[in-house]
């Protein structure tokens, strides 16, 4: 879950010097309106800080412990009620990351940031919303909306493989999230239908930002090692440079994945499985269709100039590809066509789509005992959010509505290097002597503490089966 941390509050239009003449403004127009201002009022600019000043002053006071939906090497995510203020009533999930964990990693402090960052400048209706964030001396506090319909991964377990239409649906959302991160500078980096969650109503939601990378405009590359083996790019595996074009191979992987049951290039260990995926053949299943064909082959070119969606139309290349030749793109980003599958779901708080491993624990917000210095504390500065709607409904309450001022959109500083590992494909594949091994499916330990915890839930690798060996280079 990089950027400056703080939240700047800026006007939409003009400089603060103009902001005394508000008052006249507003008076102008209730008078255009055939209105007459009475007596003395005062204005207030709303904000997070002057919210979080007031009575809807945010704390983990404010949400109700309801069921467990994953853990971290961090903390953990639950699912809460608020209780009081604006949204009283509602169900979220809370995530829940220790500062003493996360500060004395600078990097894992970074990833901490990015994702926060990204969640509040990002909104998008397939990308995960964040509502609140805040902090005690201790803990990170992020409020998410609940996806109550699990995982991607879950529904695909269930069906085994998916239909081409089954699968043309969910590509097509993911198409356009990933499209408006690359269109904001943000390469996503790490999808895999563990990250894809679903809302009530069966519509896709990306999670888990930790490995994004922002900034990456005309031309720019990373070089970071980072993602899920199975799903990463060839030029991530070589460490050449990489662009936004790496979720594009992603994309095709997965559509592999949806369509065969596995991604395209697995084997029995990370070393054989890099290796197809920088030399193998790409065997397509005799039964996909000649337009499934066609995209699986441009999506998975190793040249990431050559591969859809990897030139300056990006997301547009993609859309306009045969296989999706009968989506109607305007009704699918307002979420007016129905998904192929809708979780059952009894009411607002069920939480049958997650794995019971967790949802059976009772929900328990540990204490907050720990304590860390003044300057590692600094880090955490600003962490504090409100997102817009909630402002907007706040706002609502007065009787005189002055300028709102948005949060800004923060533009990106350095990212610290998420775990690289230096290796030659041909040679034996060996982590540095700071990592710990890579997850494998349910043969070897879980992820190590070296992350943000799941978004909103990671389910354990021992109850899923395996597809080939998954591996998820730890951050």
């Amino acid at each position: 879950m990089a950027g400056v941390f703080d939240i700047d509050l800026e006007t939409e239009e003009g400089s603060e010097g103009e902001e005394p003449e508000l008052g006249a403004e507003m008076d102008l127009e209730l008078r255009g309106n055939g209105l007459e201002p009475v007596g003395h009022y005062e204005e207030i600019e709303i904000s997070e800080s002057s919210v979080n000043n007031g009575p809807e002053r945010i704390g983990p006071h404010c949400f109700e412990l309801l069921r467990v939906l994953g853990k971290g090497g961090y903390g953990k995510v639950f699912q809460v009620r608020k209780v009081q203020g604006t949204n009283a009533g509602r169900i979220f999930a809370m995530k829940v990351l220790k500062k003493a964990k996360i500060a004395c990693n600078a990097k894992d402090t970074a990833h901490t940031k990015a994702e926060r960052n990204i969640l509040e400048a990002i909104k998008h209706p397939f990308i995960v919303d964040l509502i609140y964030a805040f902090q005690t001396g201790g803990k990170l506090y992020l409020i998410l909306e609940c996806l109550s319909g699990g995982e991607l991964f879950m529904q695909l377990e269930r069906e085994g493989i998916f239909l081409e239409d089954t699968a043309c649906f969910y590509l097509s959302e993911i198409t356009l999230a990933l499209g408006h991160l690359h269109s904001n500078g943000i390469i996503y980096r790490d999808l895999k239908p563990e990250n894809i969650m679903l809302n009530s109503q069966g519509h896709i939601k990306l999670t888990d930002f930790g490995l994004c990378k922002e900034s990456i405009h005309d031309g720019a590359v990373t070089h970071t090692f980072c993602g899920t083996i199975e799903y990463m790019a060839p030029e991530i595996l070589v460490r050449s440079g990489h662009n936004c074009a790496v979720d594009w191979w992603s994309l095709g992987a997965l559509m592999y994945d949806m369509l065969t049951g596995s991604p395209p290039f697995t084997a029995e260990n990370r070393k054989k499985t890099i290796d197809k995926i920088l030399k193998g053949k790409l065997v397509l299943p005799p039964y996909l269709t000649p337009d499934a064909r066609d995209l699986l082959k441009k999506f998975l070119k190793r040249n990431p100039g050559q591969r859809i969606g990897g030139g300056a139309g990006d997301a547009a290349d993609v859309q306009k590809q045969p296989f999706f030749r009968h989506v109607n793109w305007d009704d699918l980003l307002a979420r007016k066509l129905d998904p192929p599958f809708k979780p059952c779901l009894q009411s607002d708080d069920d939480v049958s789509q997650f794995d019971t491993r967790f949802t059976r624990q009772t929900p328990v917000d540990s204490p907050d005992d720990a304590s860390i210095s003044e300057s590692a504390n600094q880090a955490f500065l600003g962490f504090t959010y409100v997102a817009p709607s909630v402002l907007e409904s706040i706002k609502e309450g007065f009787s005189f509505q002055p300028k709102v001022r948005s949060p800004r959109r923060l533009n990106s500083s350095p990212r610290t290097p998420v775990s690289p590992v230096k290796f030659s494909p041909f040679e034996a594949f060996k982590p540095s002597p700071t990592m710990e091994p890579m997850e494998l499916g349910s043969t070897l330990p879980p992820p190590p503490p070296e992350g943000t915890a799941p978004l909103p839930i990671k389910t354990p690798a021992g109850a899923k089966k395996q597809k080939g060996g998954r591996g998820r280079v730890p951050r």
